[in-house]
Formats: C-alpha cells, sequence, structure tokens
C-alpha cells in the first residue's frame, strides 16, 4: 500500500535526482559513503500556499514535477515507504531548472 503525503502551507516535497557517476575524470571510484548528496531534485507534490496577513492565501511558485535546486542542509529528510524524501518550505528553494526549449517562469 502506497503511502500520501500531502504538504501543508508553503512547503513541499522533493525527490532527490541522484546521478550515477561512480568514477571520477581520473579514473578513480567513489564509493556510495564518499558522494555528496546532490542539491537537486523533482517537486513530488506542493502545498497549497501560506496565509498572508490579510487572510488571503499567497500561492507557490513551484509544483510537482518541477526541477529544483536547493541548499545543501535545506529541509528535513523522510523516508515513506522505503523511498526517501526531503520536505522543506518553498523559499529553500533556490530556483527552478528549465530545460532547453522550455519558457522560463
Amino acid at each position: 500500500m502506497a503511502t500520501n503525503i500531502t504538504p501543508l502551507h508553503d512547503r513541499v516535497i522533493i525527490k532527490r535526482i541522484e546521478d550515477n557517476v561512480n568514477q571520477t575524470a581520473g579514473g578513480l571510484f567513489i564509493p556510495d559513503t564518499a558522494k555528496e548528496k546532490p542539491q537537486e531534485g523533482e517537486v513530488i507534490a506542493a502545498g497549497e500556499g501560506k496565509y498572508k496577513e490579510d487572510g488571503t492565501r499567497q500561492s507557490l511558485d513551484v509544483k510537482a514535477g518541477d526541477r529544483v535546486l536547493f541548499g545543501k542542509y535545506s529541509g528535513s529528510e523522510i523516508k515513506l515507504d522505503g523511498d526517501e524524501f526531503i520536505i522543506m518550505r518553498e523559499d529553500e528553494i533556490l530556483g527552478i531548472i528549465s530545460r532547453a526549449g522550455e519558457a522560463a517562469k
């Protein structure tokens, strides 16, 4: 059974995008324990936005499916059904990556 989680307010759930590079340009193999965790991921789910002082809701700039960059120590790591995710506030996201041919936001 899959677990569903819905982030609240201005929080987003991100799945890291892993690179499969296990070898340096010089031919040295890098063990998994020595690799740095990637700072790029895909937004899996996004909250509805936070409430402003006037009671209206400010919508988020990111949406499910967006590819984003985030800081090395951003968010909190969570594990659901054996998969690892990061839950963080939208303001911890540094930018949205757009591929060639896509319109920039």
